[in-house]
């Protein structure tokens, strides 16, 4: 075996961060990091990493309140916050000079990472990355704080149903199969991530605005799916103008969930990126 694999907790900003590591045995091997997006986890990048860690430290992040990581309701859940909390942790394992990957609301974690510390990072690679997206409603905040308004949230969720959720994010349907779904099945079965969810409603600030993309200079690599019905191409078109230092790569018959529907293709574009 060419790494070691750990998996571990760590307690940052009062709320428990879960992640993943497959370190190289070479200390030369440059280290990526991966955070997934929404209502997902590590779980996202099962077909990836099987190539990345072959060639790369691979650090998997699950973000508060997601997967195996804590769901406290004194935690703050804005983007900011996150990014802070993946410093933190990255801070805390002794890394700089580390690859970001991002996909979805991961890819806008990874923009405030960039942003907040460009110290750290090296280069970023935002998969079908999140943009451009306003704070949620006035109104909506100011109802969330209705006493158990996290079960308006459950029912919302649920009655959109995985499998239809499932059907939105990948081109070929083909793909869905028992393992994905009930993998991404596992968030709608926690009572305590709609509590955590209803926090994230208020906090989430909007995203990066155009002025702050221009200020990044990490170079960036863009990969997005043809046929991307959540986050369209047109976004990855748009943050590609706005990030001075990027590249923009678009796959064929691919949708939303770019990890998952083109893991080999996603990953020979990331070497030949970070090679670079």
């Amino acid at each position: 075996m060419q790494y070691k694999f750990y998996k571990g907790h760590k307690e940052i900003n009062g709320n428990d961060l879960y992640y993943e590591y497959f370190k190289k045995q070479e200390n030369s091997a440059k280290t990526l990091l991966l955070i997934h997006g929404f209502l997902s986890s590590t779980f996202s990048f099962r077909r990836l990493i099987p190539f990345l860690k072959e060639d790369y430290s691979i650090i998997s992040v699950d973000l508060p309140p997601f997967g195996k990581s804590g769901k406290s309701v004194q935690y703050v859940y804005s983007y900011e916050n996150m990014a802070k909390s993946v410093i933190e942790l990255v801070e805390h394992l002794g890394l700089k000079g580390i690859g970001l990957i991002g996909h979805s609301m991961g890819g806008q974690i990874s923009l405030n990472i960039a942003h907040l510390r460009p110290d750290l990072v090296d280069k970023a690679v935002l998969l079908s990355s999140s943009g451009y997206l306003a704070r949620a409603k006035q109104s909506l905040i100011l109802t969330s704080y209705i006493p158990f308004f996290h079960f308006f949230v459950k029912r919302h969720l649920a009655k959109s149903g995985v499998m239809r959720n499932l059907k939105n994010v990948v081109y070929n349907h083909a793909l869905i199969d028992d393992e994905m779904f009930n993998g991404y099945l596992v968030p709608f079965l926690e009572d305590d991530i709609f509590k955590a969810l209803t926090r994230m409603l208020r906090h989430r600030e909007g995203d990066l605005p155009e002025e702050v993309l221009h200020k990044i200079e990490t170079p960036s690599l863009l990969i997005w799916g043809e046929h991307d019905k959540v986050v369209p191409l047109g976004i990855g078109k748009r943050l590609h103008k706005d990030l001075k230092n990027s590249e923009l790569i678009v796959l064929e018959e691919t949708g939303h969930l770019v990890p998952e529907e083109r893991p080999e293709e996603v990953y020979c574009h990331i070497k030949k990126f970070l090679e670079r």
